[in-house]
């Protein structure tokens, strides 16, 4: 997959079948438009993903700028689901600015040589947001692009979006979560060094720190799902106990890390990447009296998550 990000300077030569918007969760909505795209690549057309840097909201809303998906998690989705070219189209306050029919008729047609796009009923784009699924239809007729644009995917009746995944997260209702994705949450990360506390402990562990703007669950023990993320494909995902948190009962840093106890699994991956899908809620993260107490309730949920292992294969 190829990327162009931080340039407004591109030009692609080849047919683009696109779609637009924040993709921010890359939920069931989106994937509904990802395969209106990835189907056109049967008619010889390249799928485009084109989305902003930052989101319009960090921009515009003051947001804090935490996301369901990082640049780097959204860039490993897309590559999977077979994406040709991913925009991550520098968005600021001049190029914000640029008239919608200006930025459809310079940027998508002729500098993306778009000829089919996909878009939700609520896109929107260009000088206050004035570009919408209308304009984009009445473009298409003279610019030689076909235009579909989709309704909202919709679950038990309410409407799939990336606001909605927000609130079942930070409630810590993984499995809405999961149906509305269509897939467990995740994190992606390097493997860091820890404070060998698990490997001492005989339950040794694989650290990760999440980016900084990565939205995250209530802090707490998660039972989970672990892939070792190498070149030429994905492992089989490994099944873990993960703990969301800061650790207090061994350390006073406030480090926000995931820390994982895979079963039957003792290599060494220090530096590797990895992927973390937080599946169900555990417990919430709490203090311990000492150590020894940790321990005795670690072994619980070890063996909790075991209970739930053999009820997952």
């Amino acid at each position: 997959m190829e990327i162009i990000s931080n340039t407004l300077d591109f030009q692609i030569a080849v047919p683009m079948a696109l779609t637009i918007g924040k993709f921010d969760g890359v939920h069931l909505g989106h994937q509904r438009l990802l395969q209106e795209i990835l189907e056109k690549k049967r008619e010889g057309l390249s799928a485009c993903v084109f989305t902003f840097d930052p989101p319009p909201s960090v921009l515009f809303a003051g947001a804090d700028g935490k996301v369901l998906n990082t640049l780097e998690e959204k860039r490993e989705i897309f590559q999977r689901m077979g994406i040709d070219l991913l925009i991550e189209f520098p968005l600021n306050r001049e190029t914000a600015a640029i008239p919608p029919r200006i930025f459809v008729r310079e940027v998508l047609v002729n500098q993306l040589q778009v000829r089919f796009l996909a878009a939700g009923e609520d896109v929107s784009f260009g000088a206050e947001g004035r570009g919408n699924a209308e304009l984009l239809q009445e473009m298409s007729a003279f610019c030689g692009f076909e235009t579909k644009i989709i309704e909202k995917v919709r679950l038990e009746n309410q409407v799939i979006s990336s606001s909605l995944v927000r609130e079942e997260l930070e409630a810590g209702h993984m499995s809405c979560v999961s149906r509305l994705l269509g897939t467990p949450y995740t994190v992606l990360g390097k493997v860091e060094h820890g404070k060998q506390l698990g490997r001492r402990l005989g339950m040794p562990t694989v650290n990760l720190h999440p980016a900084p703007d990565k939205l995250l669950p209530p802090c707490g023990v998660y039972f989970s799902k672990v892939r070792l993320l190498e070149k030429g494909g994905l492992e089989k995902p490994h099944y873990a106990v993960s703990n969301v948190g800061y650790k207090p009962t061994v350390t006073a840093e406030r480090s926000l890390g995931v820390e994982s106890y895979l079963y039957d699994f003792d290599e060494e991956i220090y530096g590797q990447e990895i992927e973390v899908s937080l599946c169900e809620f555990r417990r919430p993260e709490r203090r311990f009296a000492d150590v020894a107490a940790l321990a005795a309730q670690v072994e619980e949920d070890i063996q909790a998550g075991m209970r739930w292992k053999e009820g997952q294969e």
